[in-house]
């Protein structure tokens, strides 16, 4: 009876390893059959998202050929071309001024565009949440209308609000506010305002949705404390839908960067962003290496935006735990 008792902390431990060996072997197999399962996804995935970006990267060290298509040739012209030309009567290179003022006109027009939609979003979604919750659905059904539309019928709607006798000019030459009409159509003024009212849900949804959850007993007590409502707005209600600004702002920021519809119908092909400079080089350019660059170049710029919010929103998130 004395050997079993001293022998049974032996047979317990032992007992203890094998189930968590069998609970650790039940584990990796069924680590092994979700992506066994999760494999053809990833596949697709590989092959339609990473497949053409490679392809992108690869065209862009190859050398162009002059009736399209590329030359299994390496080469890094593509790339030196994005900011630098070369003159064809002595060989110096010098800036290449059209490339650099489309870059400007579309990190400027997105710039612009999402300080505008924030401007007008933030005061937009903050009305809709603090409308009585019945009503709520009844706004947020008239900011989403315009997602129901093909953007390109919208931009054409734009098109004919502005236009030299459109809507707009009409209306203030009715009224006696101009004597002639002024031109606004294939302007810079024209994309940032077609830009505006295209991606300005964007805006919206995300700055209400942390409205939403805005717990407004804080802002009473701000101003129990005798804050003003500017202040109350800058130290309480601002830093609270943070998220939501930055998510809305990346939101506007990363289409509006890469717009091609409404620069093309509100811009007459006159006033390029990157999207329209890309879609030049691989038609009538003929330059594929030259537009894979700047795809490259554009997606890169779209990732810094991502990878931006991504340290933001974690900073914040930190911020709140150690709060």
């Amino acid at each position: 009876m004395t050997d079993t008792v001293m022998t049974a902390p032996g047979i317990g431990s032992t007992v203890d390893s094998h189930a968590e060996r069998v609970a650790a072997d039940a584990a990796r197999r069924e680590v092994r059959g979700r992506w066994f399962l999760s494999l053809p996804a990833i596949v697709i995935i590989m092959l339609a998202a990473a497949g053409p970006l490679l392809v992108m990267v690869l065209y862009s060290f190859l050398t162009k050929n002059p009736n399209g298509s590329v030359i299994w040739q390496f080469s890094t012209q593509s790339w030196s071309e994005l900011i630098l030309t070369k003159d064809i009567f002595d060989d110096t290179y010098g800036w290449a001024d059209a490339h650099l003022l489309v870059f400007w006109r579309s990190i400027k027009l997105a710039f612009m565009t999402t300080a505008l939609t924030l401007i007008v979003g933030l005061p937009t979604a903050y009305f809709i949440a603090t409308r009585p919750e019945r009503y709520r659905d009844v706004w947020l059904f008239l900011i989403t209308i315009p997602f129901w539309t093909n953007q390109l019928i919208r931009t054409f709607a734009i098109q004919e609000l502005i236009r030299k006798d459109g809507v707009i000019n009409n209306t203030l030459l009715t009224v006696g506010a101009i004597n002639e009409p002024f031109r606004m159509l294939n302007t810079d003024f024209a994309i940032a305002f077609g830009m505006v009212y295209v991606f300005l849900p964007l805006m919206v949804l995300p700055i209400y949705a942390s409205i939403e959850r805005l717990d407004f007993r804080l802002v009473e007590a701000g101003y129990d404390l005798y804050a003003n409502r500017w202040q109350v707005f800058r130290r309480v209600i601002l830093p609270l839908v943070k998220p939501g600004v930055i998510a809305g702002s990346i939101l506007v920021f990363i289409p509006a960067l890469g717009a091609y519809v409404i620069p093309r119908v509100l811009g007459g092909g006159k006033q390029m962003m990157m999207g329209n400079l890309i879609d030049l080089q691989f038609g009538q350019g003929r330059n594929w290496p030259l537009g894979a660059a700047l795809s490259i170049t554009l997606m890169s710029v779209v990732m810094l935006a991502l990878l931006f919010y991504v340290r933001t929103a974690g900073g914040n998130k930190g911020a709140k735990l150690h709060g």
